[in-house]
C-alpha cells in the first residue's frame, strides 16, 4: 500500500508549513491549498485520504468548504478535521453537523493533531468511511445527521447521534466510558462516566426495537453488537 495522502486547507503558511513537516515524518504524503476554492479544487483531483481544514479561509470559509466536500458524492467519504482558532461550543457544533469527524482547537499541539489523524486512519481501515452506515435495523445518514430504525426515522441529539456513529462503526468493539467521551464529548470537556451512561440510557431508549445493538459489559464498557 502507497501513503496515506493529506490535504491541508490552510491560508497560515507557517501553520502549512509546520503540518507538512509533522505528517511527512509519520509517513504521509501532503498537499496544500492557501483558499477554500483551490482546496475543493485539490479534493476533487487528488482525492486525499483526510482533510485538515481550517474555517478562517480567504474566499471561502471552511464550514462552507466543508458543506460543499460533504454533499459531493465522489467527495462526502473523506473524513475531515477541522482546525480553527474558533473553540466556541456553536462552530464545534457546526462543524460536525456538517460532516466533519474532528474539531481542534487552535493554538493546538502537533502530537495531538498526529494522534487524532493517526485515529482517523484506523478507523477507516477495513471499512471505507462512507456517508451511511447499515447494522441491522439501523441506518445512519452522516450528511443528512439522520437515523433510522426500519423505515422509522428517528431523533437524536448531536451528542447521540455522536455516540451511536462511534459505536456502529467497530461492531464488537469494547470501548471505556472514558474512551467514549473522548471520541464524543473531546478531551475538553468537562463530563463525568455517569454522563456516558445517562446518553446511553436516552439512545437505547430512542432506539426502541434496536435498542438491545448495545450491550453493557460489566467493568468494561459498552459495545455495538455484531448483527
Amino acid at each position: 500500500m502507497g501513503k496515506r495522502k493529506i490535504l491541508i486547507i490552510e491560508d497560515d503558511k507557517d501553520i502549512v508549513e509546520m503540518l507538512d513537516y509533522n505528517l511527512k515524518e509519520e509517513g504521509y504524503d501532503t498537499i496544500s491549498a492557501l483558499n477554500g476554492e483551490e482546496g475543493i479544487a485539490l479534493a476533487g483531483k487528488e482525492r486525499p485520504d483526510l482533510i485538515i481544514l481550517d474555517i478562517m479561509l480567504p474566499i471561502m470559509d471552511g464550514f462552507e468548504v466543508c458543506r460543499t466536500l460533504k454533499n459531493d458524492d465522489k467527495l462526502a467519504h473523506i473524513p475531515i478535521i477541522i482546525l480553527s482558532a474558533k473553540s466556541q461550543e456553536t462552530d464545534k457544533v457546526v462543524g460536525l453537523e456538517l460532516g466533519a469527524d474532528d474539531y481542534v482547537t487552535k493554538p493546538f499541539s502537533p502530537r495531538e493533531l498526529i494522534a487524532r489523524t493517526r485515529a482517523i486512519m484506523r478507523r477507516g481501515r477495513g471499512e471505507h468511511i462512507s456517508n451511511r452506515i447499515r447494522r441491522g435495523q439501523i441506518t445512519i445518514d452522516r450528511t443528512r445527521h439522520k437515523v433510522t430504525v426500519g423505515r422509522k426515522e428517528i431523533s437524536l441529539t448531536l451528542t447521540e447521534f455522536k455516540l451511536l456513529e462511534f459505536m456502529a462503526r467497530r461492531p464488537g468493539a469494547v470501548y471505556s466510558r472514558a474512551r467514549i467521551l473522548d471520541a464524543v464529548a473531546g478531551q475538553d470537556a468537562i463530563v463525568c462516566d455517569r454522563t456516558v451512561d445517562a446518553h446511553i440510557k436516552s439512545l437505547r431508549h430512542k432506539l426502541g426495537p434496536a435498542k438491545d445493538y448495545i450491550e453493557t459489559i460489566r467493568g468494561a464498557g459498552y459495545r455495538f453488537k455484531e448483527v
